[in-house]
């Protein structure tokens, strides 16, 4: 997939979008506890962050998508105890940075584990509420040797 080049979007072509209370304080927890990189803020309502070639964008509280729709939808950070979305980051080293994120303070929900897919991970949750799991490939294995199975399936 060729995406046209847009300097204000990052260029992967699927990216999260996760609400805040405060969007300039999640910018600062989610850089310093699991070590994403600020790529564009359009003043205290939205940030892009980037993770390898990934991103996601920060928005605030808000009801409805803006920009003269109709929608009505509370937009609004889990609430405790609601689990909604879980993101997922693939990173290099995901002992190193679960050590990072649980020194800085990262509230850890699950530590670091190997599993019969070949990856290992964590899940922790930030200042919202909102789950991340970071995932580290170990070893290449066939899906069908843990239960799955590859698929094609093209949209209808």
């Amino acid at each position: 997939m060729s995406l046209p080049t847009n300097r204000s979007m990052p260029a992967c072509p699927v990216m999260p979008v996760l609400v805040y209370e405060d969007v300039a304080e999640a910018v600062n927890w989610l850089c310093e506890k699991f070590g994403f990189t600020e790529r564009l803020r359009a003043g205290e309502h939205l940030a892009q962050l980037c993770a390898g070639d990934g991103a996601l964008v920060l928005t605030e509280q808000r009801v409805g998508q803006g920009f003269d729709t109709p929608d009505a939808a509370d937009l609004r950070p889990p609430r405790p105890g609601e689990v909604s979305h879980s993101v997922m980051v693939r990173v290099e080293d995901v002992d190193g940075h679960h050590e990072r994120a649980r020194h800085r303070g990262a509230r850890i929900l699950q530590p670091p584990a190997s599993h019969p897919f070949g990856e290992r991970q964590y899940t922790a949750e930030d200042l919202a509420g909102h789950r991340w799991s970071f995932s580290q490939t170990v070893a290449d294995v066939a899906p069908e040797d843990w239960g799955g199975a590859l698929t094609q399936r093209a949209a209808p």
